[in-house]
């Protein structure tokens, strides 16, 4: 995609956080954004500070209520040209002690959420002369994180995800639909408040994630990964044989990173 100007992209999850940066990104990009969030009085409140954008309340776990905001925005304005699935909760500890209805969330939202939404939005941006999707994953789909599995499991299941979904767009001859997965590191934003960044990470800022997303859109990069350092410490884990990679994955000091978590309040 060589530009967003004019562009209508919609965000998930766009009322806080990575949402509200990802807008406002995308805005300065000159494209028209359109804000959803199951809290709507936030979507309106994000849409209010960028003047030009739309907002939507959306439960990405609802396929009825995707559906009926997706009639909603193509009868308002058309079609998107680009679609960024960023909803997403985070809970942390011991898998056995975190409520199983927490963990069943986890997957509706993380998981379940963007496919309810790139179902509903995708037969719009394949008649588009050029679309994208972008799906934030996190760096946790290319390693364990204790105190966290059913977070890394619905993002293991988002990175294959996109990758299925880039592969499936080419043979049906879609190559103009582009297909970003996001994958950082903990963000500051409050979901991971608590957690501490295993090494050769660092935490990161909402814009920067944002800013490298926009530049992975135009760019029509596959995987943008954050922070860029830990590529070749991933990469070690298609090489390296399983106990070593174990080995690593304790030093960078990952299987403690999420034993402080406590989260966002209103999470």
């Amino acid at each position: 995609m060589d530009t967003l100007h004019g562009k209508r992209v919609l965000i998930t999850g766009g009322g806080r956080g990575l949402g509200r940066a990802l807008a406002q990104r995308f805005a300065l990009a000159g494209a028209d954004v359109i804000v959803t969030d199951l809290d709507g009085a936030a979507a309106e409140k994000v849409a209010s500070e960028l003047k030009t954008a739309a907002a939507y309340p959306l439960d990405v776990t609802d396929a009825a209520n995707v559906r009926i905001v997706q009639h909603r925005i193509l009868a308002d304005g058309g079609p998107i040209d680009v679609l960024v699935n960023n909803a997403g909760v985070v809970f942390g500890g011991p898998f056995a002690e975190v409520p199983l209805a927490q963990h069943q969330l986890t997957i509706a939202v993380n998981l379940g959420g963007m496919l309810n939404v790139t179902h509903a939005f995708l037969p719009d941006l394949v008649t588009r002369p050029a679309a994208h999707i972008v799906n934030v994953v996190s760096a946790s789909a290319f390693i364990p994180l204790p105190n966290g599995a059913a977070y890394a499991a619905s993002k293991w299941g988002a990175l294959g995800f996109c990758e299925s979904l880039w592969e499936e767009l080419r043979l049906l001859g879609h190559r103009h639909v582009g297909v970003t997965a996001v994958c950082p590191s903990f963000i500051d934003t409050g979901l991971f408040a608590g957690a501490t960044p295993p090494r050769l990470t660092r935490w990161l800022t909402a814009e920067s994630v944002a800013d490298a997303t926009v530049r992975g859109v135009l760019r029509g990069e596959p995987l943008v990964l954050l922070p860029r350092r830990i590529r070749r410490l991933l990469a070690l884990g298609g090489l390296l044989p399983w106990p070593l990679w174990r080995r690593v994955v304790a030093w960078s000091g990952v299987g403690t990173s999420m034993s402080g978590w406590r989260g966002r309040p209103d999470r």
